[in-house]
């Protein structure tokens, strides 16, 4: 397991506005047989406890699989020109929603490495928001 330095960009649409989120963070990069697998922490607004982040994407690019877990926990299973029901944690409780995957690309090497991934969010089958994530990383060996 690597020690990286991560850059996370998310863009959301929704209808015609537009909301982005930039994190800057350390995390942790491990290479399987079939998969990148990135962990991090997101810190929140104390009392909230920080959130473990697992973000899991295939060799093969057909999927992306992020998982959260602290105070709420959910799973995105994101497949290309696929939809999954996943389930989103809130503090009224458990959101059902639909992802339907469209693009899924990166690169990596021993030293750094870059994945995007776009996909939409539906709700009782109307549109929600459209999303892309842009995943930056390179090797933080201090």
């Amino acid at each position: 397991m690597n020690k990286i330095l991560l850059e996370i960009k998310g863009i959301q649409r929704i209808d015609t506005q537009r909301d982005k989120m930039e994190l800057t963070t350390a995390g942790t990069f491990e290479e399987t047989a079939e998969a990148y697998v990135i962990n991090y922490t997101e810190e929140q607004e104390p009392p909230t406890p920080p959130i473990d982040v697992c973000v899991k994407i295939s060799k093969d690019e057909k999927a992306v699989e992020m998982t959260r877990t602290g105070a709420f926990n959910s799973c995105l299973i994101i497949e290309k020109s696929k939809r999954n029901l996943c389930h989103y944690g809130t503090e009224f409780g458990d959101i059902l929603m639909g992802i339907s995957g469209h693009t899924i690309e990166g690169e990596c090497t021993d030293e750094k490495g870059s994945f995007i991934f776009t996909y939409d969010i539906d709700m009782n089958g109307a549109l929600v928001s459209r999303n892309e994530v842009r995943i930056n990383f390179r090797s933080n060996q201090e």
